[in-house]
């Protein structure tokens, strides 16, 4: 199980410090503010929407290893996608996070990395963050999105 361990953080520290999609997007159709208040995470996710499928994602702004592995994940993860597979994927991912659900963690692919958060309930809002923006960014939502 160290192992296993080890490597979910190596994963997780490979994410934070050379984030996937990390800036702007070119030709966004949406983008979204979130911030977590209780730590200080602030992300703002940008998102191409063509049709109903999320053509590219990207993601800038500060935050702890969590916050920012969840949001380089998500851009990988969610890319290509259908707008209802990805709420799907979010639905899964909240549900593996918090442990309201039985969830086969190899259904969400790399995101199994954070499936250890359940054990941390003030990281589920680092690791969830990216998401509730994007949902937003998606909707078209202009408020800013808070975890509290």
């Amino acid at each position: 199980m160290n192992e296993l361990r080890d490597l979910y953080q190596s994963v997780i520290l490979d994410h934070y410090k050379t984030p996937r999609n990390y800036g702007s997007l070119d030709g966004a159709t949406g983008s979204a503010d979130g911030v977590n208040p209780l730590c200080g995470d602030h992300v703002t996710v940008h998102v191409r929407v063509d049709g109903d499928t999320v053509a590219g994602v990207g993601f800038e702004g500060n935050g702890c290893a969590i916050s920012k592995a969840s949001a380089s994940l998500m851009t990988e993860i969610v890319a290509g996608r259908s707008v209802a597979e990805t709420e799907t994927i979010f639905s899964r991912f909240h549900d593996l996070v918090t442990g309201d659900a039985e969830v086969d963690p190899e259904e969400l692919g790399k995101l199994e990395v954070l499936s250890g958060v359940r054990e941390f309930p003030a990281r589920v809002k680092c690791a969830t963050l990216a998401w509730h923006a994007l949902r937003a960014a998606i909707a078209g939502e202009e408020a800013e999105v808070s975890t509290e």
